[in-house]
Protein backbone atom coordinates (compact mmCIF):
# COMPACT_ATOMS: atom_id res chain seq x y z
CA UNK A 1 0.00 0.00 0.00
CA UNK A 2 1.31 3.42 -0.97
CA UNK A 3 2.19 5.89 1.77
CA UNK A 4 0.22 9.06 1.05
CA UNK A 5 1.56 12.39 2.27
CA UNK A 6 -0.95 14.51 4.17
CA UNK A 7 0.51 17.73 2.73
CA UNK A 8 -0.36 16.48 -0.76
CA UNK A 9 -4.00 15.96 0.27
CA UNK A 10 -4.13 19.47 1.82
CA UNK A 11 -2.55 21.07 -1.26
CA UNK A 12 -4.93 19.36 -3.68
CA UNK A 13 -7.88 20.81 -1.74
CA UNK A 14 -6.46 24.35 -2.04
CA UNK A 15 -5.41 24.49 -5.70
CA UNK A 16 -7.40 27.30 -7.30
CA UNK A 17 -7.03 29.92 -10.05
CA UNK A 18 -4.95 33.02 -9.30
CA UNK A 19 -3.54 31.64 -6.04
CA UNK A 20 -0.01 30.52 -5.17
CA UNK A 21 0.53 27.50 -2.93
CA UNK A 22 3.85 27.40 -1.13
CA UNK A 23 5.27 24.10 0.13
CA UNK A 24 8.10 24.65 2.63
CA UNK A 25 10.28 22.10 4.38
CA UNK A 26 13.79 20.83 5.03
CA UNK A 27 15.77 19.25 2.23
CA UNK A 28 15.00 15.57 1.57
CA UNK A 29 11.61 15.44 3.27
CA UNK A 30 9.84 14.66 -0.03
CA UNK A 31 8.71 18.00 -1.51
CA UNK A 32 9.77 17.15 -5.07
CA UNK A 33 7.96 13.79 -4.93
CA UNK A 34 4.74 15.53 -3.88
CA UNK A 35 5.03 18.06 -6.72
CA UNK A 36 5.69 15.32 -9.28
CA UNK A 37 2.70 13.35 -8.02
CA UNK A 38 0.45 16.40 -8.28
CA UNK A 39 1.77 16.96 -11.82
CA UNK A 40 1.18 13.33 -12.86
CA UNK A 41 -2.38 13.31 -11.50
CA UNK A 42 -3.38 16.73 -12.88
CA UNK A 43 -6.19 16.63 -15.42
CA UNK A 44 -4.67 19.49 -17.40
CA UNK A 45 -1.37 20.54 -18.92
CA UNK A 46 1.32 21.44 -16.35
CA UNK A 47 4.64 23.26 -16.79
CA UNK A 48 7.20 22.00 -14.22
CA UNK A 49 10.26 24.17 -13.60
CA UNK A 50 13.25 23.51 -11.33
CA UNK A 51 14.83 26.47 -9.54
CA UNK A 52 18.20 24.66 -9.48
CA UNK A 53 18.28 24.73 -13.31
CA UNK A 54 19.97 27.76 -14.96
CA UNK A 55 17.55 27.43 -17.87
CA UNK A 56 14.66 28.15 -15.48
CA UNK A 57 16.39 31.36 -14.36
CA UNK A 58 16.76 32.41 -18.01
CA UNK A 59 13.10 31.69 -18.78
CA UNK A 60 11.86 33.77 -15.84
CA UNK A 61 14.50 36.50 -15.94
CA UNK A 62 12.56 39.16 -17.86
CA UNK A 63 9.84 40.23 -15.43
CA UNK A 64 7.07 41.06 -17.89
CA UNK A 65 3.58 39.75 -18.50
CA UNK A 66 4.39 39.28 -22.19
CA UNK A 67 7.36 37.05 -21.36
CA UNK A 68 5.38 34.90 -18.94
CA UNK A 69 2.42 34.58 -21.34
CA UNK A 70 4.83 33.36 -24.02
CA UNK A 71 6.30 30.84 -21.59
CA UNK A 72 2.94 29.49 -20.43
CA UNK A 73 1.06 29.57 -23.74
CA UNK A 74 -2.26 27.75 -23.20
CA UNK A 75 -1.09 26.23 -19.88
CA UNK A 76 -2.71 27.45 -16.67
CA UNK A 77 -0.87 25.33 -14.13
CA UNK A 78 2.74 26.13 -13.16
CA UNK A 79 4.85 24.16 -10.65
CA UNK A 80 8.24 25.51 -9.51
CA UNK A 81 10.48 23.26 -7.41
CA UNK A 82 13.30 24.80 -5.30
CA UNK A 83 11.83 28.23 -5.96
CA UNK A 84 14.13 29.90 -3.41
CA UNK A 85 16.98 29.64 -5.94
CA UNK A 86 15.26 32.05 -8.38
CA UNK A 87 15.98 35.78 -7.87
CA UNK A 88 12.91 37.87 -6.95
CA UNK A 89 10.63 34.86 -7.36
CA UNK A 90 7.93 36.43 -5.15
CA UNK A 91 7.56 39.47 -7.40
CA UNK A 92 7.64 37.26 -10.50
CA UNK A 93 4.86 35.00 -9.22
CA UNK A 94 2.80 38.01 -8.12
CA UNK A 95 3.00 39.46 -11.63
CA UNK A 96 1.92 36.14 -13.18
CA UNK A 97 -0.97 35.63 -10.75
CA UNK A 98 -2.17 39.25 -11.13
CA UNK A 99 -2.02 39.44 -14.93
CA UNK A 100 -2.61 35.91 -16.28
CA UNK A 101 -6.22 34.97 -15.66
CA UNK A 102 -6.90 31.49 -14.28
CA UNK A 103 -3.25 30.66 -13.53
CA UNK A 104 -2.52 28.27 -10.64
CA UNK A 105 0.99 28.11 -9.14
CA UNK A 106 2.57 25.68 -6.68
CA UNK A 107 6.11 26.46 -5.53
CA UNK A 108 8.37 24.59 -3.13
CA UNK A 109 11.41 25.69 -1.19
CA UNK A 110 13.78 24.36 1.42
CA UNK A 111 15.00 27.60 2.96
CA UNK A 112 12.26 29.59 4.61
CA UNK A 113 14.55 32.57 5.19
CA UNK A 114 15.02 33.07 1.45
CA UNK A 115 11.52 32.12 0.39
CA UNK A 116 9.55 34.01 3.01
CA UNK A 117 11.62 37.16 2.63
CA UNK A 118 11.16 37.03 -1.12
CA UNK A 119 7.58 35.83 -1.25
CA UNK A 120 5.72 36.81 1.91
CA UNK A 121 5.42 40.52 1.18
CA UNK A 122 4.51 40.43 -2.54
CA UNK A 123 1.97 37.62 -2.19
CA UNK A 124 -0.04 38.73 0.84
CA UNK A 125 -3.63 37.57 0.31
CA UNK A 126 -2.71 35.52 -2.75
CA UNK A 127 -0.94 32.61 -1.08
CA UNK A 128 -1.54 29.48 0.99
CA UNK A 129 1.49 28.00 2.66
CA UNK A 130 2.08 24.47 3.98
CA UNK A 131 5.03 22.91 5.74
CA UNK A 132 6.23 19.40 4.95
CA UNK A 133 7.91 17.49 7.78
CA UNK A 134 9.71 14.16 7.82
CA UNK A 135 7.18 11.31 7.80
CA UNK A 136 4.66 11.51 10.63
CA UNK A 137 3.03 8.72 12.60
CA UNK A 138 -0.26 9.96 11.13
CA UNK A 139 1.11 8.97 7.71
CA UNK A 140 2.64 5.68 8.87
CA UNK A 141 -0.71 4.78 10.47
CA UNK A 142 -2.32 4.74 7.01
CA UNK A 143 -0.20 1.70 6.06
CA UNK A 144 0.57 0.05 9.42
CA UNK A 145 -1.45 -1.87 11.94
CA UNK A 146 -1.20 -1.25 15.70
CA UNK A 147 1.33 -4.06 16.29
CA UNK A 148 3.62 -2.83 13.49
CA UNK A 149 3.54 0.73 14.84
CA UNK A 150 4.41 -0.41 18.38
CA UNK A 151 7.19 -2.61 17.00
CA UNK A 152 8.76 0.33 15.16
CA UNK A 153 8.65 2.85 18.02
CA UNK A 154 12.27 2.29 19.13
CA UNK A 155 13.54 2.62 15.57
CA UNK A 156 11.67 5.92 15.15
CA UNK A 157 13.03 7.30 18.41
CA UNK A 158 16.56 6.58 17.15
CA UNK A 159 16.42 7.11 13.37
CA UNK A 160 13.50 9.51 12.93
CA UNK A 161 11.23 9.75 9.91
CA UNK A 162 13.12 10.91 6.81
CA UNK A 163 11.41 9.20 3.83
CA UNK A 164 14.61 7.77 2.30
CA UNK A 165 15.15 5.61 5.42
CA UNK A 166 12.24 3.40 4.30
CA UNK A 167 14.38 2.14 1.41
CA UNK A 168 17.51 1.41 3.43
CA UNK A 169 17.94 -2.15 4.63
CA UNK A 170 20.16 -2.04 7.69
CA UNK A 171 21.05 0.18 10.63
CA UNK A 172 24.50 1.09 9.28
CA UNK A 173 23.01 2.43 6.03
CA UNK A 174 20.54 4.50 8.03
CA UNK A 175 23.30 5.96 10.21
CA UNK A 176 25.41 6.81 7.14
CA UNK A 177 22.42 8.42 5.42
CA UNK A 178 21.58 10.65 8.41
CA UNK A 179 25.17 11.78 8.91
CA UNK A 180 25.44 12.61 5.20
CA UNK A 181 22.11 14.46 5.39
CA UNK A 182 23.33 16.65 8.27
CA UNK A 183 26.69 17.51 6.72
CA UNK A 184 25.85 17.71 3.01
CA UNK A 185 22.38 19.24 3.05
CA UNK A 186 21.23 20.82 6.30
CA UNK A 187 24.52 22.46 7.24
CA UNK A 188 25.08 23.52 3.64
CA UNK A 189 21.90 25.60 3.70
CA UNK A 190 23.16 27.46 6.76
CA UNK A 191 26.76 27.81 5.60
CA UNK A 192 25.82 29.27 2.22
CA UNK A 193 23.58 31.89 3.80
CA UNK A 194 25.40 35.24 4.14
CA UNK A 195 28.68 33.39 3.57
CA UNK A 196 28.87 32.01 7.10
CA UNK A 197 32.08 30.00 7.35
CA UNK A 198 32.03 29.12 11.03
CA UNK A 199 31.25 25.45 10.47
CA UNK A 200 32.81 24.19 13.71
CA UNK A 201 30.97 26.74 15.85
CA UNK A 202 27.65 25.99 14.15
CA UNK A 203 28.14 22.26 14.60
CA UNK A 204 29.12 22.72 18.26
CA UNK A 205 26.00 24.83 18.90
CA UNK A 206 23.75 22.21 17.28
CA UNK A 207 25.40 19.51 19.37
CA UNK A 208 24.80 21.48 22.57
CA UNK A 209 21.13 21.84 21.62
CA UNK A 210 21.01 18.08 21.01
CA UNK A 211 22.44 17.24 24.43
CA UNK A 212 20.05 19.72 26.09
CA UNK A 213 16.86 18.69 24.30
CA UNK A 214 13.92 19.54 26.51
CA UNK A 215 15.88 21.84 28.84
CA UNK A 216 15.62 25.61 28.99
CA UNK A 217 18.45 27.22 27.08
CA UNK A 218 20.32 30.31 28.23
CA UNK A 219 21.69 32.17 25.21
CA UNK A 220 24.29 33.94 27.36
CA UNK A 221 25.56 30.63 28.76
CA UNK A 222 25.76 29.08 25.30
CA UNK A 223 27.64 32.12 24.01
CA UNK A 224 30.20 31.88 26.81
CA UNK A 225 30.76 28.18 26.23
CA UNK A 226 31.30 28.72 22.49
CA UNK A 227 33.12 32.06 22.92
CA UNK A 228 30.66 33.91 20.73
CA UNK A 229 28.24 36.74 21.54
CA UNK A 230 24.66 36.20 22.68
CA UNK A 231 23.55 37.95 19.47
CA UNK A 232 25.50 35.48 17.33
CA UNK A 233 23.89 32.55 19.20
CA UNK A 234 20.49 34.13 18.55
CA UNK A 235 21.28 34.62 14.87
CA UNK A 236 22.39 31.00 14.44
CA UNK A 237 19.34 29.65 16.26
CA UNK A 238 17.15 31.72 13.94
CA UNK A 239 18.92 30.18 10.94
CA UNK A 240 18.49 26.66 12.32
CA UNK A 241 14.76 27.36 12.61
CA UNK A 242 14.58 28.71 9.10
CA UNK A 243 16.09 25.60 7.56
CA UNK A 244 13.71 23.44 9.61
CA UNK A 245 16.28 21.72 11.88
CA UNK A 246 14.97 22.96 15.25
CA UNK A 247 12.08 24.93 16.69
CA UNK A 248 11.53 26.65 20.02
CA UNK A 249 8.83 26.47 22.70
CA UNK A 250 8.20 29.34 25.12
CA UNK A 251 7.36 29.22 28.81
CA UNK A 252 3.69 29.53 29.78
CA UNK A 253 2.56 32.15 32.25
CA UNK A 254 -0.44 34.25 33.10
CA UNK A 255 1.83 36.81 34.80
CA UNK A 256 2.55 34.89 37.99
CA UNK A 257 5.84 35.84 39.64
CA UNK A 258 6.99 32.28 40.21
CA UNK A 259 6.77 31.13 36.56
CA UNK A 260 9.76 30.99 34.23
CA UNK A 261 9.14 32.68 30.89
CA UNK A 262 12.43 34.28 29.83
CA UNK A 263 14.12 31.14 28.46
CA UNK A 264 12.93 28.82 25.72
CA UNK A 265 13.24 25.10 25.15
CA UNK A 266 14.57 23.89 21.79
CA UNK A 267 13.55 20.69 20.05
CA UNK A 268 14.65 18.98 16.85
CA UNK A 269 12.14 18.51 14.04
CA UNK A 270 13.48 14.95 13.70
CA UNK A 271 15.04 12.53 16.21
CA UNK A 272 17.37 11.05 13.57
CA UNK A 273 18.97 14.44 12.91
CA UNK A 274 19.42 14.99 16.65
CA UNK A 275 21.13 11.59 17.05
CA UNK A 276 23.31 12.11 13.96
CA UNK A 277 24.63 15.36 15.44
CA UNK A 278 25.82 13.59 18.60
CA UNK A 279 26.79 10.38 16.71
CA UNK A 280 24.67 8.19 18.97
CA UNK A 281 22.50 5.55 17.33
CA UNK A 282 22.74 3.08 20.20
CA UNK A 283 19.63 1.03 21.07
CA UNK A 284 17.48 2.37 23.90
CA UNK A 285 18.72 -0.15 26.49
CA UNK A 286 22.23 1.29 26.11
CA UNK A 287 21.24 4.95 26.38
CA UNK A 288 20.90 7.47 29.17
CA UNK A 289 18.88 9.94 27.12
CA UNK A 290 15.70 7.91 26.49
CA UNK A 291 13.62 10.56 28.28
CA UNK A 292 14.99 13.24 25.95
CA UNK A 293 14.33 11.08 22.86
CA UNK A 294 10.77 10.39 24.01
CA UNK A 295 10.07 14.07 24.74
CA UNK A 296 11.56 15.24 21.42
CA UNK A 297 9.64 12.57 19.48
CA UNK A 298 6.29 13.40 21.09
CA UNK A 299 6.79 17.16 20.65
CA UNK A 300 7.70 16.77 16.96
CA UNK A 301 4.83 14.37 16.22
CA UNK A 302 2.38 16.64 18.01
CA UNK A 303 3.71 19.59 15.98
CA UNK A 304 3.04 17.63 12.75
CA UNK A 305 -0.47 16.72 13.89
CA UNK A 306 -1.32 20.34 14.79
CA UNK A 307 -0.02 21.55 11.42
CA UNK A 308 -1.61 18.87 9.25
CA UNK A 309 -4.96 18.96 11.06
CA UNK A 310 -4.81 22.77 11.06
CA UNK A 311 -5.57 22.93 14.79
CA UNK A 312 -5.66 26.40 16.29
CA UNK A 313 -3.57 25.84 19.42
CA UNK A 314 -0.61 27.62 21.03
CA UNK A 315 2.09 25.46 22.63
CA UNK A 316 4.27 26.11 25.70
CA UNK A 317 6.08 24.41 28.58
CA UNK A 318 5.55 25.35 32.24
CA UNK A 319 8.08 25.62 35.04
CA UNK A 320 8.45 27.53 38.29
CA UNK A 321 11.53 28.81 40.09
CA UNK A 322 10.92 26.06 42.66
CA UNK A 323 11.42 23.41 39.93
CA UNK A 324 7.81 22.34 39.47
CA UNK A 325 7.29 21.69 35.77
CA UNK A 326 5.04 20.32 33.01
CA UNK A 327 6.40 19.25 29.61
CA UNK A 328 3.68 20.71 27.42
CA UNK A 329 0.85 23.21 27.73
CA UNK A 330 -1.62 23.86 24.93
CA UNK A 331 -4.09 26.72 24.90
CA UNK A 332 -7.10 26.98 22.65
CA UNK A 333 -9.29 30.03 23.27
CA UNK A 334 -9.66 29.96 27.09
CA UNK A 335 -9.02 26.23 27.44
CA UNK A 336 -5.72 25.02 28.96
CA UNK A 337 -4.50 21.44 28.41
CA UNK A 338 -1.40 20.22 30.23
CA UNK A 339 0.59 17.12 29.19
CA UNK A 340 3.39 15.34 31.03
CA UNK A 341 5.53 12.84 29.09
CA UNK A 342 6.59 9.61 30.78
CA UNK A 343 8.51 6.79 29.07
CA UNK A 344 7.67 4.40 31.92
CA UNK A 345 4.07 4.15 33.05
CA UNK A 346 3.32 5.00 36.66
CA UNK A 347 1.43 7.43 38.84
CA UNK A 348 2.12 11.08 38.07
CA UNK A 349 0.41 13.87 39.96
CA UNK A 350 -0.28 17.32 38.61
CA UNK A 351 2.13 19.87 40.20
CA UNK A 352 0.38 21.58 43.12
CA UNK A 353 1.32 25.11 42.08
CA UNK A 354 -0.11 24.53 38.60
CA UNK A 355 -3.39 23.05 39.84
CA UNK A 356 -3.91 25.93 42.27
CA UNK A 357 -3.01 28.58 39.67
CA UNK A 358 -5.05 26.93 36.86
CA UNK A 359 -7.82 24.88 38.54
CA UNK A 360 -9.81 24.49 35.31
CA UNK A 361 -6.91 23.10 33.26
CA UNK A 362 -6.99 19.48 32.06
CA UNK A 363 -3.93 17.34 32.91
CA UNK A 364 -2.88 14.16 31.05
CA UNK A 365 0.13 11.87 31.23
CA UNK A 366 1.36 10.67 27.83
CA UNK A 367 3.14 7.32 27.96
CA UNK A 368 3.69 4.28 25.73
CA UNK A 369 0.16 3.06 26.40
CA UNK A 370 -1.72 6.12 25.11
CA UNK A 371 0.76 8.12 22.98
CA UNK A 372 -0.86 7.23 19.66
CA UNK A 373 -4.07 9.05 20.64
CA UNK A 374 -1.92 12.14 21.29
CA UNK A 375 -0.04 12.15 17.96
CA UNK A 376 -2.45 10.66 15.39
Amino acid sequence: MELRRIAEILINKKIQPNKVILLLGARRVGKTEILKKIESEAKEKVIFLNGDDVETHNLLEVRSTANYKRLLGDCHFLIIDEAQEIPEIGKKMKLMIDTIDGLKIIASGSSAFELNNQIGEPLVGRMYSFELFPLSQMEFSMIENFAETKGKLEERLIFGGYPELLHLENMQQKQDYLKELVHSYLLKDILTFEGIKKRDTILALLQKLAFRTGSEISLEALGKELQISKNTVEKYLDLFKKVFIVYDVKGFSRNRDNEITKMKKWYFVDNGIRNALISNFNPLNLREDVGKLWENYLQAERLKKIHYMQMNVDSYFWRTHTQQEIDRIETENDKINAFEYKWKSGKTKIPSQFSSAYPNADFSVIDKENYLDFIT
